[in-house]
C-alpha cells in the first residue's frame, strides 16, 4: 500500500493510527501542503486524487481511496482484526457519533482552505484564534461527556480513538485549553504509550521538519 500524506494533516493522522493499530504495513508518501506551490495542488498529484487533499491510498490491487473515512471503513472491512467498532449495533453507533463530530462538525473548521479562506477576507489573528477556540472547544467538550471513565474512549482502542487523537494534536497546536476535560486527557496519556499512537504521531514522520 502507499498512503499520501502529510505529518500534521489531522485526516492523514487519522489513517495511519487506523493502519497501525491494524499493523498494515504502507509505503509512506509524503505530499507537502504548505504555500501556493504545495504539492497536493500539483498536476501529479492531482492526476491521483482530483480533490487535492490529503490523505489518499493506493490499495495492494492499485485502487486509489479517498477521504479518511472510507479509507478508514475500507482497512476495517478489508482487516477486520483487529477492530475499531464492537458487533453489537448501538455500541457501534456511539463510536461512530464521536468520529463524526470531529470528522463533520470540528476539523472542517480549522482545515487549512478554511483558515487561508478566512485570512483572504482580512479576518484578524485574533478573531481566527476566537474561532478555532470556539469550535474545536465545544465540539470536544461534547465529546468529553460522551466517552468512558476507563481506558480509551470506549475500553480498548477503536474508531473513536482514531479520530480523537489528531483532533487533541490540533487543539494542542491551536492552543485550546484542554485542562477541563480529563476524560480526554486520560485518552491522550493511554495513547501517548501505545506503540500504534506513537508510530502515527506526527512527530514520528518522517516528513516532520526538523525545526518544527
Amino acid at each position: 500500500m502507499d498512503l499520501y500524506t502529510y505529518y500534521r494533516s489531522t485526516s492523514s493522522y487519522r489513517v495511519r493510527i487506523a493502519l497501525a493499530l491494524k499493523q498494515v504495513e504502507y509505503t509512506h508518501l509524503p505530499i507537502n501542503l504548505i504555500g501556493n506551490g504545495g504539492e497536493h495542488q500539483k498536476p501529479e498529484y492531482l492526476s491521483l486524487n482530483p480533490q487535492g487533499r490529503v490523505p489518499a491510498l493506493k490499495t495492494e490491487r492499485g485502487e486509489l481511496l479517498i477521504q479518511s473515512p472510507a479509507i478508514i471503513e475500507y482497512l476495517e472491512e478489508q482487516y477486520p482484526h483487529p477492530a475499531l467498532l464492537p458487533e453489537e449495533p448501538s455500541e457501534r453507533a456511539k463510536r461512530r457519533a464521536v468520529a463524526s463530530i470531529i470528522g463533520c462538525d470540528i476539523q472542517p473548521l480549522h482545515n487549512m482552505a478554511v483558515l487561508n479562506q478566512l485570512r483572504a477576507l482580512d479576518i484578524s489573528e485574533q478573531q481566527i484564534s476566537h474561532w478555532l477556540t470556539k469550535w474545536i472547544g465545544e465540539g470536544l467538550e461534547a465529546v468529553e461527556q460522551m466517552i468512558g471513565h476507563q481506558g480509551f474512549c470506549f475500553g480498548e482502542p477503536g474508531l473513536a480513538d482514531v479520530y480523537l487523537l489528531p483532533q487533541i494534536y490540533a487543539a494542542r497546536r491551536f492552543n485550546v485549553d484542554l485542562s477541563v476535560l480529563p476524560r480526554i486527557l486520560r485518552v491522550e496519556k493511554l495513547a501517548h504509550t501505545h506503540p500504534a499512537f506513537v508510530a502515527a504521531h506526527p512527530d514520528s514522520q518522517p516528513d516532520k521538519p526538523s525545526d518544527n
